[in-house]
């Protein structure tokens, strides 16, 4: 999917820019979150075979694990098919449904 590999770049670019900010090097926030230096190198390029926990990782190395929790936190599209969903309709009341005579019966009657 296109549009998810676009995300992971920028994901991968804003660790890559946290690292630097932090002063680290590539070496010693790979050596912390007890990876190779190439799987670090592949995050930072947002390679989508990368695990999740991978990345958990290194957000940790960097005091970035807390921004985990901003993953759908505000997620609008969610709420709004949820509140669909809890939208009902009015509907008519039941009518009660006419006896069945037979036409036996309605000739004894008479």
């Amino acid at each position: 999917m296109p549009s998810a590999e676009k995300v992971l770049k920028g994901v991968g670019e804003n660790i890559k820019l946290a690292r630097l900010r932090r002063k680290l090097s590539a070496e010693q926030v790979s050596e912390r979150a007890d990876i190779s230096r190439s799987t670090l190198w592949q995050i930072e390029k947002g390679i989508p075979t990368v695990a999740m926990g991978t990345y958990c990782q290194v957000l940790f190395v960097l005091g970035l694990e807390k921004d985990l929790l901003a993953v759908a936190a505000d997620d609008l599209l969610g709420r709004k098919l949820q509140d669909i969903g809890l939208i009902v309709k009015k509907r008519a009341p039941k009518r009660k449904p006419k006896p069945i005579v037979k036409e036996d019966q309605s000739r004894n009657q008479l």
